[in-house]
């Protein structure tokens, strides 16, 4: 079985370019999300404002500046190849670098604090970031990068479901959260869905919906039209683009699956802002 290296340095340039590429502009699909819903919106006000958003992209885009005063916390999903070995430096610390070196370079606020409870001091370099890491086959590391803001991470929730509560209790908990969620997180939102595994594994699996391209489909087609259907009813409540009325409350809605413990249901809805900052790269 054949090693293959991969330096800590080239994976502090990835995360570091991933931080920065993703804060500017919307992704082309989003663009053309964003478009696609406000063309089709009736209400004047959503459509203005939906218009405005795409136009705050350009102009940041323009003048090198973050689309939203909340620059996020980075979380970074890896996937490491089992046939990869890291030298040069320890993983974590090469995340970080690059989270630093990004929103020092870029401008970006820095939004994290080191004490969550009592001295909530900010650390001044956005750092710690979130390190999620999961060994598979192969030689490459897939590196995924997103900026989560918390006006949309604070109306996230969990509920552990009775088993009892079946595909029903599912639906109403995503619809119950989304509708108190209201204007709260700057709608349009994106909806992750995380259902099964255990009460933390739950929440990683939401958190792993949101890494996903709009108009991607879960490969099960109970979940796919179940992503379908709860997108069409969250779009039916009204909320609208920052709350303000129109049918534009979500842009999409994507479900993780895992299995669970016959007694249980834990689900998790892990919400995002129309900014849905992420983006990925393969080192090689």
């Amino acid at each position: 079985m054949k090693i293959k290296t991969i330096s800590a340095e080239r994976i502090k340039e990835a995360v570091k370019e991933g931080c920065l590429a993703i804060q500017y502009k919307y992704s082309p699909k989003m663009q053309e999300t964003m478009t696609k819903y406000m063309d089709q919106e009736k209400s004047v006000l959503a459509k203005n404002i939906l218009k405005i958003l795409l136009e705050n992209s350009d102009t940041a885009s323009e003048n090198r500046l973050p689309m939203c005063q909340d620059t996020g916390m980075v979380v970074v999903r890896m996937n490491i190849g089992q046939n990869v070995q890291i030298v040069g430096g320890s993983l974590r610390e090469a995340v970080n670098q690059g989270v630093r070196e990004a929103y020092d370079v870029g401008y970006l606020r820095k939004s994290i604090v080191g004490d969550p409870v009592f001295d909530r001091k900010n650390t001044k370099d956005n750092t710690p970031a979130i390190l999620y890491t999961e060994i598979v086959d192969g030689d490459e590391i897939e590196i995924e990068v997103a900026a989560k803001g918390f006006g949309s991470e604070n109306m996230s929730a969990l509920k552990m479901c009775k088993p009892s509560e079946g595909l029903a209790g599912v639906r109403q908990f995503v619809l119950d959260t989304v509708r108190n969620a209201g204007p709260n997180a700057c709608p349009p939102l994106i909806v992750g869905v995380g259902v099964g595994g255990t009460m933390d594994y739950a929440a990683v699996l939401a958190k792993k919906a949101l890494f996903r391209e709009i108009g991607d489909r879960h490969p099960d087609e109970r979940y796919a039209n179940l992503e379908k259907e709860l997108l069409e009813e969250i779009n039916a409540m009204g909320i609208g683009p920052q709350g303000l009325g129109g049918s534009t409350t979500a842009l999409d809605v994507f479900i993780e699956d895992f299995p669970t413990h016959i007694a249980s249901m834990p689900v998790v809805v892990n919400i995002n802002c129309h900014m849905a900052r992420h983006t990925k790269v393969v080192l090689s």
